[in-house]
């Protein structure tokens, strides 16, 4: 409907071209129609005369009613009225939205996709937690919100690439792999006390313990080879940082390269794997799973680093290469590599842009958590210094998700173990309650996670009273069958639909496609949630008011049980966009 709208207004001003109120060679804005929000001012509204004031010289009230009246005559507009300073308001008959429902059990899956993105191609990175352990129900809101994104962008026609970056290198990495040896030189047999700032979970003995399993004491050195002139950690006086990395250089000269490497992967791919199992129990899949490591192998960090070299936007001070990111706008200089020769992160992030424009993206999609916001502004100047054009660049925060049992807020900390896994939220609430509750607020915005309310049967429940309404169809389609009698929307008199539920019903099934690019416009995939509950509370308020098997009067017949099969078939449409099921049975 809006967009046939805007086609009308497309060609008054067409028709104003060829009549000589418009000038041929005149610059004229898209037209924008949106819903009125309040009833009394029709069912659409464009601003078109306002945005043609300024270019063509002339009052808005002048411009909006030539549009007015070389706008094409059609039997679904009643009458259009200009309001305001110029506003152009649509009325429609009230059998307008009628053919709403022929479209959408025609096009079943396809309704509501649109061309907004068409042929342009965008990464979405999302989730790439350290696999240094588990992920916890912190890691499960980017996860529910990038796939959610994700699938909403393909709807819109966006070539979407789906990729997780892991960071299989650097200091994080070498303290988990350390940590492991550790737990293993105790499986051995060696007694000592366990640094305090290295990775203390479960899931690290486990891993040390199949370890030990496969290799035996072949990695094996004595405590007092590895604790030697080592600086003291935290607990008797000293610097945990210098313990830990201390520790991490002894474990690489006792054990040599290779061996080094063996235990190292071996936490890494036990832990990577289980993300990945993890994820794709909570529905989330990725294209592409990228090696920090192979930017490495592969020279690009190399590349980045000379280019900015040679671009002149580097300088050297203590030992240490820096970036000059105080020249984009970056609070202070950031340094690229340490006086000890290795590479930072940020040097790695460097690369990593630089190689997905190399790989062709057009946009570039980052979710991240909002304790990263200040690293948006670094990574903007390196592809700035990069000679890369940072606009293409868009980086989405996502809020930290508390867990609260009753009143009491769990804790989390990934070093420590103490944390409550995804897997442990998913296999408590179901993962479809999981999924909405993660996405049904605005990704910046404090989500406090409200367990039992997730887990409960009951209309308070968002994700609980959507599916209620798609099951509560299924079960009416149901009975159809055990009576014996069937539907057709051929043989539907739909003009037949004319309550005051049924009209709200096709009026909320018509706003589906522009809430789609609405919402992919603006990477809100909660606007989903949000409509996906007015539908069905729609539908609900229909269905405790209605009869829609009437075996008296197959057109009347025909018509509700289409109205409804095409909500049933929107609600799927919405709810597979953010990874939510659509049950027959509750």
């Amino acid at each position: 409907m809006k967009v046939q709208l805007q086609q009308l207004i497309n060609q008054a001003l067409t028709t104003l071209k060829t009549q000589g109120l418009i000038p041929n060679d005149a610059v004229l804005p898209a037209v924008q129609v949106e819903r009125a929000r309040d009833a009394s001012h029709g069912d659409f509204a464009s601003n078109i005369a306002l945005m043609l004031a300024k270019p063509l010289k002339s009052r808005p009230r002048d411009i909006a009613i030539q549009v007015l009246n070389a706008l094409p005559k059609v039997e679904w507009i009643q009458k259009v009225e200009i309001a305001g300073a110029g506003f152009i308001n649509f009325f429609l008959t009230s059998d307008a939205y009628l053919n709403v429902v022929k479209t959408i059990l025609n096009a079943k899956e396809q309704y509501g996709r649109s061309q907004l993105g068409a042929g342009q191609s965008v990464m979405v990175e999302f989730v790439s937690a350290n696999p240094t352990g588990p992920l916890h129900v912190g890691h499960g809101r980017g996860a529910a919100y990038g796939a959610a994104l994700s699938e909403l962008l393909s709807v819109a026609g966006y070539q979407v690439t789906r990729e997780y970056y892991v960071n299989d290198a650097g200091r994080q990495m070498d303290i988990l792999g350390t940590s492991v040896w550790l737990r293993y030189l105790e499986e051995c047999g060696e007694s000592f006390t366990f640094p305090s700032n290295g990775y203390k979970g479960d899931y690290i003995r486990d891993i040390a313990r199949d370890l030990y399993r496969d290799h035996q004491t072949a990695f094996q050195r004595s405590a007092s080879a590895v604790f030697v002139d080592i600086p003291a950690d935290e607990p008797q006086g000293g610097d945990k940082e210098l313990h830990i990395d201390a520790l991490v250089e002894r474990a690489k000269k006792l054990l040599g390269a290779d061996d080094y490497r063996t235990v190292f992967k071996r936490g890494l791919e036990v832990i990577l794997d289980d993300i990945r199992d993890d994820l794709a129990e909570f529905g989330v899949t990725y294209n592409n799973w990228f090696s920090e490591y192979s930017l490495v192998e592969n020279e690009t960090v190399k590349r980045g680093l000379e280019k900015l070299v040679a671009n002149g936007f580097t300088y050297e001070k203590e030992g240490a290469l820096w970036f000059r990111s105080s020249d984009f706008g970056d609070e202070k200089d950031r340094v690229l590599v340490r006086d000890n020769g290795q590479a930072t992160y940020f040097a790695s992030d460097v690369a990593y842009h630089f190689n997905k424009v190399e790989r062709g993206f057009q946009q570039i999609i980052n979710i991240w958590g909002a304790d990263h916001h200040g690293y948006i502004p670094r990574v903007k100047a390196a592809m700035s210094a990069l000679g890369l054009n940072p606009e293409c660049l868009t980086v989405l925060l996502v809020q930290f998700a508390t867990l609260y049992r009753g009143t009491e807020r769990v804790q989390m900390s990934t070093r420590s173990g103490e944390f409550v896994t995804l897997r442990e939220l998913r296999d408590e609430v179901g993962k479809d309650a999981a999924r909405f509750f993660y996405i049904q607020r605005k990704s910046e915005q404090h989500l406090d996670f409200d367990l039992e309310l997730a887990k409960s049967h009951s209309n308070e429940n968002p994700v609980y009273y959507i599916q209620y309404a798609h099951a509560r169809i299924c079960s009416v389609l149901r009975q159809l069958a055990e009576k014996n009698l069937t539907w057709s929307v051929a043989e539907a008199d739909l003009s037949r639909l004319e309550t005051e539920h049924e009209q709200a019903l096709l009026t909320s099934l018509s706003r589906y496609p522009e809430m789609i690019e609405s919402a992919a416009r603006n990477y809100e995939p909660h606007q989903i949630t949000y409509y996906l509950r007015e539908l069905a509370q729609a539908f609900h308020a229909y269905y405790n008011t209605s009869i829609f098997i009437v075996e008296d009067d197959t057109a009347l017949r025909n018509a509700r049980l289409s109205l409804v099969k095409a909500v049933q078939q929107v609600l799927q449409n919405g709810l597979a966009i953010i990874g939510v099921s659509a049950p027959e049975v509750m």
